[in-house]
């Protein structure tokens, strides 16, 4: 079997070379007809942002001029006696959001069992939180076990006892007081 052309000119399948030549004419066009839309509008989106930009430093200005102006016009003496009223603010707010379950959990984990308390009373004394926790202990001991408990606790500091008193029972009283200081360890 021969396998050689004979023909004078020989077969090129030009069909096939048009139509892929021709689909990759519509593949590129196509490309840069998107390219040209996204060109397009990124740079109308740039516009519209410089635009942005250009209002928002022109009201920045605006504003810190007005700043400027209301700063110049207020009195100092006023001024200190509105941040007192804030620091007094601030103070009440805090009290308010004293954690009464945060403090009863650090007592229930440091009472020791021969230890009763019998009152509580939290109070803010320039910008120090106190706790005054009235006790009633079987010995004195037991008091003091109270004590290094609370503060190897990590949730107060400075704990003494003070107005201690012993009654004809032998039952030991006193105010417990320390600076609490939060949550601890």
């Amino acid at each position: 079997m021969l396998r050689t052309n004979l023909s004078t000119r020989p077969f090129y399948n030009a069909r096939a070379v048009q139509a892929v030549l021709g689909s990759l004419a519509i593949v590129v066009i196509a490309i840069t007809l998107f390219n040209a839309v996204q060109a397009i509008r990124l740079m109308t989106q740039q516009r519209a942002l410089s635009a942005r930009a250009v209002q928002a430093e022109q009201e920045a200005q605006r504003l810190r001029k007005d700043a400027a102006s209301i700063r110049s016009r207020i009195d100092p003496r006023e001024l200190n006696v509105v941040a007192g009223q804030a620091r007094e603010a601030n103070a009440i707010i805090d009290q308010r959001t004293f954690s009464w379950t945060a403090l009863l959990a650090t007592f229930e984990a440091t009472l020791p069992a021969d230890v009763r308390i019998t009152a509580v009373r939290p109070r803010l004394d320039k910008d120090v939180f106190w706790v005054d926790v009235a006790t009633e202990a079987r010995r004195p001991e037991d008091l003091n076990a109270f004590i290094e408990a609370l503060e190897s606790s990590g949730a107060f500091q400075q704990v003494i006892a003070s107005e201690t008193d012993t009654t004809d029972e032998g039952v030991v009283q006193a105010v417990v007081t320390g600076i609490y200081v939060g949550g601890g360890r």
